[in-house]
């Protein structure tokens, strides 16, 4: 294809996913107080569960504008999750041209496991909100009310749900690697010390509410996904070879390991 044939390409790839999220949009917009009421669950939970916070589960709008741009936030947030199927398959059918057969049959699993991890990764966060702001509240003193700002809540919901089905998107990305020959099964095994190391620190990082619980509850699926990512890896490496399209200068010790996971 021609330069101007992959840019037309495209356009039409970034046109189909704006309006699948448009259509996403309208649908939580119309849905929109049910929505609501499961979002800010966790919350009220708490305050029951917890009367000695002074809250009652209710929150404020400091400004005018606060109600509606809660409304276009959360129609915005859900749009972008209705369409992220839609958005995979586009960013897909767009770099498929350029794959040999034998990588375009990958297209289902590659997909449905994106997909996959990113809702189990926003159900944690989700499962992990309250525990979340048992923490930060118990840190202000008994002394000190609650009332929070609707927005704000909101962006705190949202940043979590983004920050953990991205951070789950882990394993996908190292297969990934591991297939494309960047990495080596070997290699993510004999620095799997390290690794576990960073992603803590990368948990620690981008987990929005800072506690330990939202923190652990990120970190260790993380460090999970990467030893199976390593199991797959393995996998894939003892196929190739079986069929004879493997690398002559694959590893020893990639051999030891594809032959322990048979």
């Amino acid at each position: 294809m021609t330069l101007r044939d992959h840019l037309a390409e495209l356009r039409v790839r970034i046109v189909r996913s704006v309006l699948a999220i448009t259509i996403g949009v309208i649908i939580v917009m119309t849905f929109y107080d049910p929505i609501l009421r499961v979002i800010l669950r966790p919350y009220k939970e708490l305050c029951k569960r917890r009367p000695d916070f002074g809250c009652d589960g209710t929150l404020v709008g400091i400004g005018p504008l606060d109600g509606f741009t809660t409304r276009i936030s959360i129609s915005l947030y859900g749009g972008l999750v209705i369409a992220f199927p839609v958005i995979l398959w586009q960013v897909w059918r767009f770099v498929v041209p350029a794959l040999h057969a034998k990588e375009k049959k990958y297209a289902i699993p590659f997909i449905a496991s994106v997909l996959t991890l990113f809702v189990f990764g926003g159900f944690i966060a989700y499962w992990t909100l309250g525990y979340a702001l048992e923490f930060l509240i118990s840190w202000s003193g008994s002394e000190v009310g609650q009332i929070y700002q609707v927005s704000k809540y909101i962006s705190l919901v949202g940043l979590m749900v983004a920050a953990y089905g991205v951070g789950f998107e882990f394993p996908v990305l190292l297969v990934f690697l591991q297939m494309v020959g960047v990495v080596k099964p070997s290699q993510l095994r004999k620095n799997w010390r390290y690794a576990v190391l960073v992603i803590f620190v990368i948990a620690a990082v981008i987990t929005p509410s800072g506690d330990p619980i939202s923190m652990l509850a990120l970190a260790i699926p993380m460090s999970v996904f990467y030893l199976i990512s390593i199991l797959i890896g393995m996998l894939i490496l003892r196929r190739r070879r079986k069929h004879g399209d493997g690398d002559d200068d694959d590893d020893p010790d990639d051999e030891a390991l594809a032959g322990a996971s048979a």
